[in-house]
């Protein structure tokens, strides 16, 4: 099974705190592999020192299997170009319509005329349930779902080879929510991309994950399939659980 991301013994530390302590984790071609924990857990801080906005303390990540802190500025700019990263709070430009959006990275990188830029973004808008109608829109005239979407479409427009969601479907109603889960998986399934998802939203994670990761105050507490996790011995994660899941969490384990 190949390694998309190769995480062993990362510690970071920011001011004097300790933020992360001795991650170690892999996350494989092809799976969904989820983050849990609560807030300020560290969570999205690991996606950032996967991308390179943070340099770990200690430790190393391999990103597609090339040690990202060997790696010259130019020479990771370029390994990013395989990675998407959906913001929690999609992250649009105000200023620019949708298909703007969806096609910011080409507008900065690469010189291709509007025309041929529009008909690639209806092809990405069209993977995330959204279509030609929306091209001329304004951030400000979409729901928070569709907006969502547009930055689900961004993150796909350089065709990744491993996409970051930092919490889907944080802000979203419950419906809503299990459309963004249903399309995570849809894409995964269809392009045959890797996804890690920082979530504190259990249902979303049981089910979308082949894997669940938690954390709790920078250390990793537990890995495994959902099963695995839904029987844990281990008290805080029986409790976080049952707090995040209620009546779902005796049904799940059933």
């Amino acid at each position: 099974m190949s390694t998309v991301v190769d995480i062993k013994g990362i510690s970071l530390s920011i001011g004097g705190r300790d933020i992360l302590k001795d991650i170690n984790f892999e996350v494989y071609e092809g799976e969904i592999f989820t983050i849990l924990g609560g807030s300020g857990s560290g969570k999205t801080t690991i996606t950032k020192c996967i991308v390179g906005l943070y340099k770990p303390t200690s430790g190393s990540i391999k990103l597609f299997n090339r040690d990202i802190s060997t790696l010259s500025q130019i020479e990771l700019d370029n390994i990013r170009k395989d990675v998407g990263y959906v913001f929690q709070g999609a992250a649009l430009f105000d200023s620019l319509r949708v298909w703007e959006n969806v096609m910011f990275y080409h507008l900065e990188h690469n010189r291709i005329e509007e025309r041929k830029l529009k008909s690639m973004a209806i092809r990405y808008l069209e993977m995330v349930g959204l279509a030609e109608e929306h091209l001329d829109l304004y951030p400000s005239e979409l729901s928070g779902g569709m907006k969502k979407r547009v930055g689900i479409a961004r993150a796909i427009a350089t065709d990744p080879k491993l996409i970051i969601y930092d919490e889907p479907t944080s802000g979203l109603d419950p419906i809503t929510s299990r459309l963004i889960d249903e399309l995570i998986l849809d894409l995964r399934n269809r392009t045959g991309s890797t996804a890690i998802v920082v979530s504190h939203d259990l249902v979303s994670a049981f089910s979308i994950s082949d894997r669940i990761l938690i954390l709790r105050e920078g250390e990793v507490l537990q890995i495994g399939s959902k099963g695995e996790i839904l029987n844990s011995s281990l008290p805080f994660v029986r409790e976080f659980l049952k707090k995040g899941l209620g009546d779902l969490y005796e049904a799940r384990r059933a």
